[in-house]
């Protein structure tokens, strides 16, 4: 739902949505399910339009606001963009909340008659007051139905595990304390549920070890902690702090591959030649004690030092440079193979203690990530293809190949800028296609573009027991095994490995199905909440920059505005296109550009433009932008 009453119903397995004027909406909010009729069908001037016929199930999700006391009346006043109405609510029930008149809160819908104005509903949560930044990134998660704290009851069970580990425990298990162990991590992680140990064997081969937090170790299911970090399905990483998926004792104590301290893990091991060709492997559970900790720039300074002439390496500088190594060959391969390389900035806010945005930079993946990144994905489908040939039921991380319509539009989208791309009559010939795309784009104005339409073509990867392979790395089977701290799905494969290492029957795929299912939605809730997060701080930045001017590029065009990326920060924020001076200007939609009806000027993805900032709305996390323009 729109700040203006109108909505857009989304369809699974449907790419366009269907338009609901907010006459015909029956009263329906942002999240409901719905039922709708098709009042008009697409065509080239419009888009489809229905109406809402039945409201099938209400969002349980709350709506965020201020809440307005006045007399004998108490309202949810609205500022989100999603929801145009104010909520009523009962006043006695507020009074018993503790609410006060100004304070944001979470409030959930409970009906809607239907001569009424507007919705009723009742308190669920007090978020404090406006701007703080605690409010805010709480107000945010709630948003998403995402929760911000552990109920005591699961804090109990969880400080209650035992931390030791028996004799009994270590003689189960491979023991790998005495084999050369490191983890690399981001400088302020403070979970690290992965580990690599490295040994040369006498036959010329390297034994090389992906040791993984063994979290169903700690967890068992049906727990408390459990059906928590089940319902919760992922950590969910705001721009100032880390809502973790297991209570602090699990993901920062007892499951943390901590340096010098004896650790539970699950391992893939494989004995490789130095040309990253895998001789054997093994799966199984085992302890590992972590020599070191390094982050990604102590890595990456060890992989690009040399070792001085004389002198003999040592042990951390032979793994890390022989890894990288078959790291590098395994990279390679995977693309030739018909992996897709995208390369999108990743823009990070750095953030003072008390959640101020300090400065907006670009976050660099340099080698030493890649390190990590292929062992990570050599184990992950290690482990997938293992299940797969044993036939049993898996949790799969999959990802379907491109929309057909979106890689066409791509096409004629490239050709307006004069590149040819190549073949494209099936999916394996897209891949390499749109590696070369974007190879000889790179380093122009229209590569940003291009890359953002390649990514909209692409399907959303998601975790399923049918096994349909990962499109976007090149693998006919691919699961989560590697990070079970902060991901579910990752805890379910490590009991579903665990049983069929011993032989187990195949379990229950319509169970692991519903898991996999929820599991994606939960995925997708929390990246859109680490995207608002982000956005938030943006504006937030912004707001003391109106009426600067800077140097941009067109990001995204729609029929009602122009969206532009300021170049040096990707900051973006929407021009409309009303206030466009010199022209009146038409969305072209088969073109994807904008078209002056005067002058014939054309707007197109990638132009560079000035801008000046004209507002920034914090409630709204929205910032408008002015063309800087010679009338």
């Amino acid at each position: 739902m729109t700040r203006d009453g109108f909505v857009f119903v989304i369809i699974d397995g449907e790419d366009e949505d269907v338009f609901v004027k907010a006459s015909k909406t029956r009263h329906a909010l942002h999240g409901d399910i719905v039922k709708v009729a098709i009042t008009r069908e697409k065509s080239e001037t419009h888009r489809r339009e229905g109406e809402i016929v039945e409201i099938v199930e209400h969002s349980k999700i709350p709506f965020v606001g201020v809440l307005h006391i006045a007399g004998p009346q108490a309202w949810v006043l609205m500022q989100s963009r999603t929801m145009p109405y104010d909520i009523l609510l009962d006043v006695d029930e507020v009074k018993a909340t503790g609410a006060k008149s100004g304070m944001k809160v979470a409030a959930a819908v409970d009906g809607w008659d239907r001569k009424a104005t507007a919705p009723r509903g009742h308190i669920v949560d007090v978020l404090g007051k406006p701007g703080d930044n605690d409010t805010e990134m709480h107000a945010i998660l709630t948003e998403f139905g995402l929760p911000y704290r552990f109920e005591p009851d699961v804090e109990k069970e969880a400080e209650a595990i035992k931390a030791d580990i028996t004799p009994d425990e270590i003689k189960g298990r491979r023991d790998f304390r005495d084999t050369f162990t490191f983890t690399i991590d981001p400088s302020d992680a403070k979970d690290f549920d992965d580990a690599l140990s490295y040994k040369p064997l006498d036959n010329g081969l390297m034994e090389v070890g992906v040791h993984i937090a063994d979290v169903s170790f700690y967890v068992k299911p049906d727990t408390l902690v459990d059906k928590e970090a089940q319902a919760r399905g992922t950590s969910v990483y705001l721009v100032d702090r880390t809502v973790p998926m297991l209570p602090e004792k699990l993901c920062n104590n007892l499951c943390s591959l901590r340096p010098g301290e004896d650790k539970l893990t699950f391992s893939a091991v494989f004995e490789m030649t130095p040309k990253g060709k895998v001789v054997n492997r093994w799966f199984g559970r085992t302890i590992i004690c972590s020599d070191y900790r390094l982050d990604y720039d102590q890595a990456q300074e060890i992989i690009e030092k040399p070792v001085a002439e004389g002198e003999e390496p040592t042990m951390l500088q032979q793994a890390i440079k022989a890894l990288w190594e078959i790291a590098r060959l395994l990279r390679e391969r995977r693309f030739k193979l018909g992996a897709i390389s995208f390369e999108r900035p990743e823009m990070k806010v750095e953030v003072d203690a008390n959640g101020k945005p300090l400065r907006v930079y670009q976050k660099i993946s340099k080698e030493a990530n890649w390190l990590i990144e292929e062992f990570m994905l050599l184990a992950n489908r290690s482990v997938a293809e293992f299940v797969a040939a044993k036939g049993k039921t898996m949790v799969y991380r999959i990802h379907a190949e491109p929309n057909e319509q979106k890689i066409m539009d791509l096409k004629a989208f490239a050709k307006n800028f004069g590149y040819k791309m190549g073949d494209i009559s099936n999916p394996k010939a897209v891949a390499g296609s749109l590696n070369e795309l974007l190879d000889k784009a790179k380093g122009t104005p229209e590569f940003d573009a291009l890359e953002l339409l390649s990514l909209r073509a692409m399907s959303k990867a998601v975790y399923s027991t049918e096994n349909i392979g990962h499109y976007g790395l090149a693998f006919p089977c691919y699961t989560h095994f590697t990070s079970p701290i902060r991901r579910y799905p990752d805890t379910m494969v490590h009991r579903l490995l665990s049983l069929y290492l011993d032989d187990a029957k195949s379990q229950n795929q319509e169970y692991y199905e519903k898991q996999c299912k929820h599991a994606s939605e939960r995925e997708a809730l929390a990246a859109d909440a680490e995207r608002a997060s982000v956005k938030y701080k943006l504006v937030e930045y912004m707001m003391d920059k109106i009426g600067q001017e800077y140097d941009g590029k067109v990001s995204g065009i729609t029929e009602w505005g122009m969206y532009v990326e300021i170049s040096e920060s990707k900051i973006e924020g929407m021009v409309p296109l009303r206030e466009i001076r010199s022209d009146f200007f038409e969305f072209d939609q088969k073109r994807y550009r904008l078209v002056g009806k005067r002058t014939h000027k054309v707007f197109l993805l990638g132009d560079p433009v000035r801008i000046r900032v004209k507002d920034a709305n914090l409630e709204q996390k929205l910032l408008d932008y002015e063309l800087v323009e010679e009338v």
